[in-house]
């Protein structure tokens, strides 16, 4: 395995933190009113070329989520693709590699507020809080079929992709491992192309480190999905709108029909992004997030893949956040940037210095 590199660390937590919080204020207009309106109120705001934090215009759905606007950004605001991140974390300094989808369970119940979760990972919740007893919390083996909290009609949908990110961080050069431990997470609410798609985010954030470009990391992390898959047809149709104009249409075009959430449309976007903007990280998540859908986790995920390449993150971007990370995670509240960092290396050394190291 290759070593953990913390200048990569800390830039992956910018970058995701970053991308995270630009398309959080767009991120209600995106999804209920599409993507002409997410474009409308851009253009009103004379925010494209996307470049910078959006600009607040009062009396718009941009309101729900203002305090991560231009005008108002002082720390990163609590959001799921933050808070899932965090909590990976956590699970993998408890469990290290031994992490399964039960412990992913226990450590929900344990820290997750009900209402900072939606669609497959609300359903899965709510399977676990009726069925689990006691006992399974501290440590019992299943009282119910986990696999219960997976069939759901949202399985398919961006929630695991979500949350697979530090899974890659903490494993360079180990695609294959941080993909299988992504999958364990992903497989307490999700099934299919759900899955597929954590696992292809987790193994491209284990792959940048050990590569020459994103695309060669992408062409291995490729590798760790299944053939035939709409995720791998996803991750094939984004390569090959590469340095053509209008991509982004291009692929709202071909997945019109899916739900702005689901996991395959989501991560074409995520690929043309990262590719489009290799060298410009202003470029990478600004193009992402202002072509619409789920436009905070896209920004995030791009944001953090983006911090594992060579270049430097902006200050621009890392500045109006002050170093301050909002979660609402039971019992930790607000943590610091060089905590995480720190913490995320010491998880990534951990896992390397296993004797022999774990093959996935």
């Amino acid at each position: 395995m290759k070593m953990i590199d913390p200048a990569r660390i800390r830039r992956a937590w910018q970058g995701r933190i970053s991308g995270c919080q630009l398309g959080k204020p767009i991120e209600a207009l995106s999804m209920m009113q599409g993507f002409d309106a997410l474009q409308s109120y851009l253009e009103k705001a004379q925010a494209l070329p996307l470049r910078d934090y959006v600009p607040h215009i009062e009396g718009t759905l941009v309101d729900i989520a203002k305090k991560s606007c231009r005008e108002y950004l002082c720390r990163s605001e609590p959001d799921d693709d933050i808070m899932y991140s965090v909590l990976a974390l956590m699970m993998l300094e408890e469990h290290g590699t031994d992490l399964d989808t039960a412990s992913v369970a226990r450590a929900w119940l344990r820290y997750l507020p009900a209402g900072g979760t939606f669609t497959a990972e609300r359903a899965a919740y709510n399977i676990l809080a009726q069925e689990a007893e006691t006992a399974f919390l501290f440590g019992a083996p299943p009282n119910f079929d986990l696999e219960r909290c997976s069939d759901n009609p949202y399985n398919d949908w961006i929630g695991a992709q979500i949350r697979a990110d530090v899974y890659g961080w903490v494993c360079p050069g180990e695609p294959a491992l941080a993909a299988n431990l992504a999958s364990r997470d992903a497989k307490l609410s999700h099934r299919g192309e759900g899955v597929f798609g954590a696992a292809f985010i987790a193994a491209l954030g284990a792959a940048i480190p050990a590569t020459a470009d994103f695309a060669e990391a992408i062409a291995l992390a490729r590798g760790q999905i299944p053939e035939g898959s709409d995720c791998v047809a996803a991750v094939d149709f984004a390569l090959s709108l590469h340095g053509k104009t209008n991509g982004m249409q291009a692929i709202r075009e071909r997945y019109v029909d899916l739900s702005p959430v689901h996991t395959v449309n989501n991560l074409a976007v995520v690929v043309l992004g990262l590719l489009e903007g290799a060298d410009d990280f202003s470029q990478a998540i600004g193009d992402t997030v202002s072509a619409g859908w789920d436009t905070d986790c896209n920004g995030a995920t791009v944001g953090g893949l983006w911090g594992l390449g060579p270049g430097e993150i902006p200050a621009l971007w890392t500045r109006p956040w002050q170093e301050r990370i909002a979660v609402t995670i039971a019992g930790v509240g607000e943590l610091a940037l060089e905590d995480l960092v720190s913490r995320t290396c010491a998880v990534g050394r951990s896992i390397a210095s296993q004797s022999p190291p774990m093959k996935a």
